[in-house]
């Protein structure tokens, strides 16, 4: 059974779909209303990723921690001030919104969303590290199968940096499902400048994590969804006992 990865499971899902039309309806912004800033999303499957995250909070009962807006909107997943932060043009789209980011715009933008977001990590982690609760980090992430006309030949991949226990434990039982090519730090692979969940919540506090993306093909609608949730539940339960002593 899930054992003592019933309680310890952390899920962070990043990528929603919330736009800032939508921003301003719940924060108070103090933007400039321009009409459908960010048309045509990029990304409509991202929420993919975050049903999967609600999937393993109900299956392993984690703690799921869901980003509503949309990484158009400002990358929680990257440095503040980053230039991929918030980016005028993603992969082919331009991104309308975008274009003339005032300093004190990108200022509220971090302030509304990034900083609560990151906060409410925080104070989970700090909360659960006071009840001596073992804790794994599971960013979930999805990415196109396509990017820039290149196909991507992974179905899900694994990344890491200065801490790869859980990754290499989850890339092995991946790859033992023998129907996956699973990437090891593909598609993307995690940095410093260009990742910010890992790296502050993961490696600064010692934790045992993993960026975990899933091709957003494999995750569009509820069947992909569901059994991807049901193999991640299947394996993580496998691979608990090494990683929580």
């Amino acid at each position: 059974g899930p054992g003592v990865l019933l309680a310890g499971v952390v899920v962070l899902a990043e990528d929603g779909l919330e736009l800032l039309e939508r921003a301003r309806e719940h924060v108070h912004l103090g933007l400039e209303l321009v009409e459908d800033p960010f048309h045509q999303v990029a990304h409509p499957l991202e929420d993919g990723a975050a049903a999967v995250a609600r999937g393993l909070g109900a299956a392993l009962n984690a703690t799921v921690v869901l980003q509503p807006y949309s990484r158009l909107v400002i990358d929680c997943n990257r440095p503040p001030h980053s230039v991929d932060a918030i980016v005028s043009l993603s992969e082919h789209t331009t991104i309308p919104g975008n274009q003339a980011v005032s300093p004190a715009e990108a200022t509220a933008r971090e302030r509304e969303i990034f900083a609560p977001y990151h906060a409410c990590i925080r104070a989970l982690l700090d909360e659960r590290l006071q009840r001596g609760q073992p804790t794994l980090i599971i960013a979930l992430h999805s990415f196109t199968p396509v990017y820039l006309g290149v196909a991507r030949p992974w179905q899900v991949g694994v990344l890491y940096n200065r801490d790869a226990r859980l990754a290499h434990a989850l890339a092995q039982v991946l790859m033992a499902e023998g129907d996956l090519v699973v990437g090891d730090n593909e598609p993307y692979a995690v940095g410093d400048e260009t990742d910010y969940a890992i790296p502050h919540h993961g490696e600064a506090r010692g934790l045992a994590h993993v960026e975990l993306e899933i091709r957003q093909d494999l995750i569009a609608d509820a069947a992909g969804q569901r059994a991807w949730t049901q193999r991640l539940t299947r394996l993580l339960g496998r691979i608990e006992r090494t990683l929580i002593a």
